[in-house]
Parts: C-alpha cells; structure tokens; sequence
C-alpha cells in the first residue's frame, strides 16, 4: 500500500480542477485513507485474500462510488458552500479521492493485488506499473532505511504528480482567464 501520508495528495492535488471547499477537501483527504479501515480485519482474523480483508471491497470502485456519494450527501447537508457548487463536480471530486487510494495500492511492488471490482468479482489484480514502493503497515516501520526509501518513492511517484498536475491546472485556468478577459 501507499502510506496514510500520502493518499491525500491526491485530495490536494484535484483542488484546482474540482475548487472543492475545505469541508469537502476534508472529506476527500478523508476518503483517500478510508479504504486502510480494512486493515483491522488483521486483528479479527479475516485473512488478506477474503473479500473483506486486505485491499477487498473497500478498495474497489463500488466502495469508492458508495463512499463518494455518502460523503456528497453529508456535506450538500451540512454546507451552504456544496449547497452551491455543482453536484457532478464534487460527488466526482469524492469519488476520484475514494478511487485513488486502490489505484495508488496497485501501483505498489507488494500484496495481493487489489479487489477493484469487489463485490462482483473477489480477483485481486496490479496495474500493469508498479513503481511505488509498498509502505510498512506500522508507523514505527517508517522510522528506518526502507521506510525512508519508501517515502522517497512515494514523493516521486505522488506527491510529485499530483504538484504537476494541480500547477497545470492552475494554469490552465489562469490561461483561460486571461483569454476571456480580452475578448
């Protein structure tokens, strides 16, 4: 898996495409490191390759898409500031956050692959490039050589990105803005 330090790069890195508000950047920072939740299935017995266990149905798409949705309907709720932006927007800001943590873990060198058609199908697949080094599950583990190198990887292959992706964005939009102003 990625580390719970960087799942939520990729909440701030959509920030420019999407222009969530904070409850909602919140949320999505929330919903990149939900899908880990699974991990307590180690301590009750439910071995890795279940559905349930490790990287199942809550690092599949349809757990990303209910996660997404439930968090939609909280803040519309709850805030004036969803209230007011477009709802395909932010259930697609959520989503993506949701959906990014598997994407993240496949992409990792170690496990069993990730369920990402849970519940329909329990097959446990990689993404065809797997650059990130996989993460400790303890935080201690973080605190040697490899977890160091570990967070090396993960500032290469997401932090990285998602800094380049968010800054294009931005400048994209800055572009398109000055183009309408001199129309």
């Amino acid at each position: 898996m990625a580390s719970v330090l960087s799942h939520p790069a990729v909440a701030l890195g959509l920030v420019p495409a999407f222009r969530p508000g904070r409850a909602a950047v919140a949320a999505g920072a929330l919903l990149t490191v939900l899908p880990d939740a699974d991990s307590v299935g180690f301590w009750m017995g439910i071995p890795y390759g279940a559905p349930l266990g490790h990287r199942g149905f809550t690092h599949s798409f349809a757990f990303a898409a209910l996660m997404g949705l439930a968090a939609f309907a909280i803040l519309r709720r709850a805030s004036k500031t969803a209230r007011a932006a477009a709802p395909g927007g932010l259930f697609i800001y959520l989503f993506l956050c949701a959906a990014s943590h598997g994407i993240l873990d496949g992409m990792t060198d170690g496990g069993l692959g990730v369920a990402y058609f849970a519940p329909f199908s329990n097959a446990r697949d990689f993404l065809p490039w797997r650059p990130i080094l996989v993460s400790p599950i303890s935080v201690t583990g973080f605190f040697d050589a490899r977890g160091l190198r570990v967070l090396a990887s993960e500032s290469v292959w997401i932090w990285l990105p998602c800094a380049v992706f968010a800054a294009a964005v931005k400048l994209a939009l800055a572009r398109r803005s000055v183009s309408a102003s001199r129309q």
